[in-house]
């Protein structure tokens, strides 16, 4: 979620989106299984599609567990006199993202994060009355600066800690408090446990929590970093984007850059887990740059961001969303309009989906919240 969304400041005039981990210049072979083909400008399994949010960078919205409303990132100064009666952006935008909560027809916008440093990765506890999102703001005011890129994609390991607070911003409450990176939270939908990635221990791994983070348990050991983590629908499993440098040349250059708070994804790869850890199993296999999975209400797929049709092909890679099994069979590709499609979640009861896309967009670099009707 990013940074992925976290982890994610974005440049989609090279869709690069810093927490998203959409890797920009990713290479290797065409995959030995492609996407079924879409004609036209067909996206069968969607129907209905409106545009939430219109103007700058919206992103990482996930709905809340009665389906009604969605929490997002945003680097627009949504106001409550802005809202008349659909989502419209101030005059002037913010630096980095902040956390907002809205309706899910785009509706009452409000801001629940601090409004002081970056905000990413916001999500719902069951029961809808208190959020989960991490914030930079305990180490200052100010937006963190960018890092330098050197023509490389890769983005700071800001130092975010993860929070929980009320739906109307009160009640702040620190649930990691360890320095460096601590992000990408989520819920598991029976509510007992928080999935997030952190540095705590010296890399980038998956680690699990009870909801007042307590009862810390360290997921994930391989060396290279494991993010973006979302619960199947039964609680029992965790499905996350890996990096693992197997090269004793690129294992150096990741533990470099980490040390000084970078990371510089190439290829990721989808993997699932039990929710304990064990039993880990890769998905994809692919060499492209497949991220922001979600399990599909059946527990059975997941669909994922991937440039696994353009990769290598020169210019501006394009991400769509694809469906595939979790036993990485059956892949099929979701969207076709815009370069840009990510950060998917199914409603509560898997009959929408909403995902960010740079559909329609006026501006470069600029992406929405989009919500659709979920076809079978």
């Amino acid at each position: 979620m990013d940074q992925v969304t976290r982890p994610v400041r974005v440049l989609l005039g090279s869709l690069c989106l810093a927490f998203s981990l959409s890797a920009c210049a990713v290479g290797g072979d065409r995959p030995k299984e492609s996407a079924k083909a879409l004609s036209g400008s067909t996206e069968r399994h969607l129907a209905n599609i409106r545009q939430l949010t219109v103007g700058r960078q919206n992103a990482e919205a996930y709905f809340s567990f009665d389906g009604n409303k969605l929490i997002f990132q945003s680097t627009n100064n949504w106001t409550k006199d802005a809202v008349a009666p659909r989502l419209r952006p101030a005059d002037t935008g913010l630096g980095c993202y902040q956390m907002y909560v809205m309706d899910v027809d785009g509706t009452q916008a409000r801001l629940v994060s601090t409004g002081a440093g970056a905000t990413t990765c916001g999500y719902f506890f069951p029961g809808d009355r208190r959020l989960l999102y991490s914030s930079t703001h305990a180490v200052g005011p100010n937006c963190p600066p960018k890092p330098k890129r050197d023509g490389a994609y890769r983005w700071a390991l800001d130092d975010y800690d993860v929070y929980a607070v009320g739906i109307d911003g009160q009640g702040l409450q620190r649930l990691t408090t360890t320095p460096g990176y601590d992000a990408e939270a989520t819920v598991s939908p029976d509510g007992k446990t928080i999935v997030w990635t952190s540095v705590k221990d010296g890399d980038l791994d998956l680690y699990a929590m009870n909801p007042d983070g307590t009862k810390v348990r360290r997921l994930t050991d391989d060396v290279g970093y494991d993010g973006g983590a979302f619960f199947s629908p039964d609680s029992r499993r965790i499905v996350y984007r890996a990096a693992h440098p197997t090269d004793p040349a690129e294992i150096a250059r990741y533990q470099e850059l980490l040390a000084q708070g970078l990371v510089e994804p190439g290829q990721l790869e989808i993997f699932v887990m039990n929710a304990d850890g064990s039993g880990k199993k890769q998905v994809t296999s692919n060499g492209a740059s497949n991220f922001s999975p979600f399990f599909h209400p059946d527990g059975r797929r997941i669909i994922f961001s991937s440039n696994v049709e353009t990769r290598g092909e020169g210019g501006r890679p394009s991400f769509h969303l694809y469906l595939v099994g979790d036993d990485g069979t059956a892949l099929e590709r979701v969207t076709v309009e815009g370069r840009f499609n990510s950060f998917p979640m199914f409603s509560p009861d898997g009959k929408r989906l909403v995902w960010a896309s740079d559909r329609n967009a006026k501006e470069p670099g600029e992406f929405n919240v989009f919500l659709a009707d979920w076809i079978p």
